[in-house]
């Protein structure tokens, strides 16, 4: 398909705004935009690394959608899968009952988690996955007979979801207050920003950051009390705020704190697992074993919706006797089809290595990315995998960032639509200071890094020259 080629008529593109505008409501999205008049973009076909409009334009995916279809866009074996369970056993309930897909599925999970990380729950999205984890823990410290464990700990700025639970655990201050008040017992620590680490009153080298960030976690239990903690929820790589990996170290020093303290360690891998940071879970990358994983997105490359909560053993083990049971589920929690999915896609995969192109390929993303530091509106670049952010400021010398307003005209009024129409779909993100996020289909090699890089300059030269 060229760019000129059209996958629907002008008055069908016509009809699709129409009905967008009287009756769609997008996530996450200023409904003022359809509102306008001004309309919005409809995607319509997606192939490999690419994605078409309604009007037969074609761009990068430099999102993998929203993180998720790592093996790329149109596999046709997958929806193949899907068709093939569908016309066996379109549905049924993991509610007392079974299916071969969800079994398998759980089987090959727990085959590729760390440790005795063996139990799967499934769910059908990311933020049910962090809320199963959050119940988890609280039922779990209770059947010890230690009910006063019930707070959580996550990070500054840090994302895991909106449903109630998994909202307190957020830690984005804006995204909660319309919503207050939210569940109780959710507690920040300070990110592993290190580009922003002076800020945060630490100057030292970066792994001594990672220790002291790490630290800051013991310190926030001590103050709360180790009887009241339940549980730390950490990303490998931190989303938002523009891809905060984890310095050397902080991990194992996390680790070493949960084990103090008899609190547990929930990995939230919803981005990173399945091959964004080169590993089907990203806490093998960086050498920890938590007690929890939550996974969803990459689980299928988003040909069907699913998540799920692996859990170790020793979480699991009271729920093995007598009539103790977890009073938690979803109707489409393991679906027949999303599982079938997740499982050839997990073929692709191993088939393809594609854990091991990410891993051999990033330091060449990474390089040519950094290119663009001779920009002055460029600040950092940082990240791992196939998962990179990078950070504006308005002054490189200082680090100063932009305020509100001019944050405002620059990611909404112009970077976003800038960069679209440049042909890249990616993300502009300000719910930290402004960032631009990358996380293309795990597919993609040098010839797609320098063509991102390219249109990054290209717009974000002409952002420069507009401040």
């Amino acid at each position: 398909m060229t760019t000129t080629e059209q996958t629907v008529t002008h008055t069908e593109d016509a009809a699709l705004q129409a009905k967008a505008k009287d009756h769609l409501w997008m996530h996450f999205s200023r409904q003022s935009v359809m509102e306008s008049g001004a309309g919005v973009p409809v995607i319509v076909k997606g192939e490999g690394h690419h994605i078409w409009d309604s009007t037969g334009k074609r761009y990068i995916d430099g999102l993998s959608g929203l993180f998720v279809v790592n093996a790329g866009h149109g596999r046709r074996r997958l929806a193949e899968a899907a068709a093939k369970q569908a016309s066996e056993l379109a549905f049924f309930p993991i509610w007392s009952y079974a299916h071969p897909s969800a079994i398998e599925l759980a089987d090959r999970l727990a085959d590729y988690a760390p440790g005795d990380l063996n139990r799967v729950f499934f769910s059908t999205g990311g933020g049910e996955a962090v809320e199963t984890a959050f119940k988890l823990a609280k039922h779990y410290w209770k059947l010890q007979g230690r009910p006063t464990k019930h707070k959580v700990i996550s990070r500054a700025v840090a994302y895991h979801g909106t449903p109630h639970g998994a909202l307190a655990i957020t830690g984005i201050p804006a995204m909660k207050e319309m919503f207050e008040p939210v569940a109780p017992g959710g507690f920040r620590v300070p990110n592993t920003n290190y580009y922003r680490a002076d800020e945060m009153g630490f100057s030292g080298t970066e792994e001594e950051f990672g220790l002291w960030a790490a630290n800051r976690i013991e310190e926030m239990i001590q103050f709360e009390g180790p009887e009241t903690v339940a549980a730390v929820f950490l990303e490998p790589v931190q989303n938002s705020g523009g891809c905060f990996p984890p310095p050397p170290g902080y991990f194992q020093r996390v680790r070493e704190i949960c084990d103090r303290y008899d609190v547990l360690l929930v990995s939230d891998e919803v981005i990173c697992a399945f091959g964004r940071i080169g590993h089907f879970f990203a806490c093998d990358a960086y050498g920890y074993v938590p007690d929890m994983i939550t996974c969803a997105k990459a689980m299928t490359s988003g040909y069907s919706p699913i998540g799920a909560t692996i859990v170790s053993d020793r979480i699991y083990e009271p729920f093995k006797h007598g009539d103790t049971a977890f009073y938690h589920g979803y109707t489409f929690g393991g679906h027949p089809v999303s599982a079938a999915v997740a499982l050839e896609n997990l073929d692709i995969f191993e088939e393809e290595r594609l854990n091991d192109r990410v891993r051999e390929n990033s330091p060449a993303f990474r390089a040519t990315l950094e290119k663009l530091l001779d920009l002055p509106i460029v600040g950092d670049v940082r990240g791992d995998g196939y998962f990179f952010g990078i950070e504006l400021v308005k002054d490189k010398a200082t680090k100063q960032t932009f305020d509100s307003d001019e944050s405002e005209r620059l990611l909404r009024g112009f970077l976003s639509k800038a960069l679209f129409d440049a042909g890249l779909y990616c993300r502009a993100d300000d719910r930290g200071d402004p960032v631009v996020q990358l996380a293309p289909p795990l597919t993609i090699g040098q010839p797609e890094f320098d063509e991102i890089e390219q249109i990054l300059r290209s717009v974000l030269t002409e952002a420069g020259n507009r401040l």
